[in-house]
């Protein structure tokens, strides 16, 4: 097991700004996966760090008065400072102003020259200083950088160039052979399309900007900002100094990024590493944005989420959970306090939290503080107990494929069922008769070692509550892959009391009076033909929330109804829906829908409905209106 090693890797970090939530949730993804491998029993080396050089970090520093390395300094701390509160682990912090990352990116660019790749010419053309990159005429409209939006520079100096154009055919070849080197799929045919529309060779040094590394034997230029950068993949790893680390780490297991990186990471860093001969990376995984009302964050539109805002009111382990919970990395997710909220309380405080908090309870007054002996399984334990073995030898499959929102989801099932079991059993009205005694203790004892298993496969991605936990169950932490197995619990281990580990959360005063996204000019005209209107306050009186149906069945001498059972986050209701004629309940379940959550109760068919599920009128055929998959349950429609 030790033999397996395991490399991943942020992008390094801007020091221009301060860290934001997109920063917090590409080093959350990282920490949970290198949490995971090491927990099936990986050595991991967690690469972050932040990039110091460069016309943006000059820039910013000029504007403050100060040199650009107090400014880096300043910067670092805040990250360091957020990453601890943030529970992340890293092996190693790599900063560009290091001296044993100036040698190596000095080397690297003798090695690309003695490969004969870097020659010397004029360059002219467009240069994004927001991105730190030179741009093609096709991607510059009205004096901006069309992929970003920020304002263009046009810039004629003497340069080195790298001669991308001659790895055009190499890395077509790399990909073909390699598709798993690009993921996700979609990003896969991004760069393809790119490549395939032909390759220029790139400026790699400039003149105009001081704050960097020289170009080796000429120091009136400095290596361009991205090849300073994307060294540090090695660098860190003591590549110019014949580390051992090297040897051992390199090739990357995987990059993750955000997709806005792509190119750098998956065509230049490539070609660059091909021209050094040396081994390309495994993988290089581009995860969508997080948007805030379904626009990309950025300080011009102050629509930025700040970690340390967040932790103002919730806790580390409810940020995590959010975000790696709610993220398809495949697409770009919406933040929404309503839906953060939304999600931890139901998930973390009502289910989880909840759950250890009655648990522990019981144990400290009907078990003495000590755990029972749980070896009598009856029918339904041992159910129980067979789902939740599969669902932990499919962790390591799951933490492959980044699938970590469907990880989730079935653990959070998991606990729904141990909170339903002790629902149903009432151990606490069994423990009042002697002789059903004994299966109380029994009951307890097999939840306790149930939950334990299901703490052990989310510690990687809430650590510090699901850490206290084992911690009162005298586990160790962090726990390793031999607790991952059913029965590690001794019978009479005693169980320490402690607080609640996720109260409910409270959203403050100033995110609560967001304003409404659509304006109220907008929807109070006093009249359209054939409609009757309304203000904005009485819509606003409609509560409309996402649910997801969770179960659906006939409803008995009905033709048209179907009763369903959906889940809004933190309650589940019972509606009824006239739609049996167009849906089968087997089609229904796991769909997200629109249910109008303050409707007065109905009984239809001696069936109580507490809602209504929206659902589009074509000729008479109900469509019902679907919510993407990545949608919070509970989230308010508005």
């Amino acid at each position: 097991m030790g033999e397996k090693t395991f490399y991943i890797t942020t992008p390094i970090y801007y020091v221009n700004d301060l860290p934001h939530i997109g920063h917090a949730f590409t080093t959350i993804l990282a920490d949970v996966t290198a949490r995971y491998k090491r927990l099936l029993g990986y050595d991991v080396f967690f690469l972050t760090g932040t990039d110091e050089h460069g016309q943006k970090a000059e820039r910013a520093a000029r504007q403050r008065g100060i040199p650009p390395q107090e400014l880096a300094d300043r910067v670092v701390e805040n990250y360091a400072r957020l990453w601890a509160r943030l529970g992340i682990q890293y092996s190693r912090f790599i900063r560009t102003t290091e001296p044993v990352h100036r040698r190596a990116v000095q080397k690297f660019f003798r090695r690309l020259v003695d490969r004969g790749d870097i020659y010397k010419g004029v360059y002219e053309g467009w240069y994004c200083p927001g991105c730190e990159a030179f741009v093609p005429e096709g991607s510059v409209a009205d004096g901006l950088h069309t992929d970003c939006g920020r304002a263009v520079e046009r810039l004629q100096e003497d340069s080195y160039f790298f001669r991308l154009s001659r790895y055009q055919e190499p890395l077509r070849e790399y990909y073909r052979a390699h598709p798993e080197f690009i993921q996700p799929e979609a990003r896969y045919n991004e760069v393809v399309r790119f490549v395939e529309a032909g390759l220029k060779d790139l400026s790699v040094s400039r003149r105009t900007v001081r704050w960097g590394i020289p170009v080796p034997d000429d120091p009136d230029h400095v290596i361009y900002v991205w090849l300073d950068a994307l060294t540090n993949y090695i660098s860190a790893l003591g590549w110019a100094d014949g580390d051992p680390l090297y040897e051992r780490y390199w090739p990357a297991d995987v990059h993750l990024v955000g997709k806005d990186i792509l190119r750098f990471h998956c065509v230049y860093w490539p070609a660059f590493l091909m021209s050094a001969g040396l081994p390309l990376p495994r993988q290089v995984f581009g995860h969508g944005w997080w948007l805030r009302a379904q626009s990309k964050m950025s300080k011009s539109l102050g629509n930025i989420i700040s970690p340390e805002e967040l932790l103002e009111f919730s806790s580390p382990d409810m940020i995590r959970y959010y975000l790696v919970r709610e993220a398809p990395l495949d697409v770009d997710s919406d933040f929404s306090y309503e839906g953060y909220q939304t999600r931890v309380n139901a998930d973390l405080a009502n289910d989880y939290g909840n759950l250890i908090h009655r648990l522990t309870s019981m144990l400290a007054r009907f078990c003495e503080g000590r755990v029972p002996d749980s070896s009598r399984l009856d029918g339904e334990m041992v159910t129980i107990r067979s789902d939740l073995e599969g669902w932990v030898s499919r962790l390591e499959a799951w933490v492959d494929r980044w699938a970590y929102p469907e990880l989730r989801r079935e653990a959070w099932v998991h606990v729904q069922r141990l909170n339903g079991l002790l629902a149903r059993r009432e151990p606490w009205r069994l423990m009042r008769d002697a002789s059903t005694r004994v299966e109380a203790q029994a009951l307890l004892g097999f939840v306790t070692e149930a939950l334990r298993l299901i703490t052990v496969g989310v510690w990687p991605v809430i650590p510090f509550g699901a850490g206290a936990f084992l911690e009162r169950l005298r586990q160790p932490v962090p726990p390793s892959r031999d607790h991952l197995a059913w029965g590690v619990l001794p019978p009479g281990t005693p169980v320490a009391p402690g607080p609640e580990l996720y109260p409910r959360i409270e959203l403050p005063e100033e995110v609560r009076l967001e304003a409404p996204l659509v304006p109220a000019s907008s929807v109070t005209s006093p009249s359209r033909e054939g409609l009757t209107m309304i203000d904005l306050q009485t819509f606003m009186q409609v509560d409309l929330r996402v649910g997801e149906i969770v179960a659906a069945e006939p409803i008995e001498k009905s033709k048209k109804l179907l009763k369903l059972t959906v889940d809004l986050g933190s309650e589940r209701r019972q509606v009824v829906a006239g739609i049996a004629q167009y849906y089968r309940p087997e089609e229904l379940r796991g769909r997200k829908v629109v249910v109008v959550a303050n409707l007065e109760p109905a009984v239809l068919m001696g069936t109580e409905s507490q809602g209504m599920i929206l659902a589009a009128d074509v000729d008479g055929r109900p469509y019902l209106l679907e919510v993407p998959a990545e949608v919070p349950n509970g989230s308010r429609v508005r």
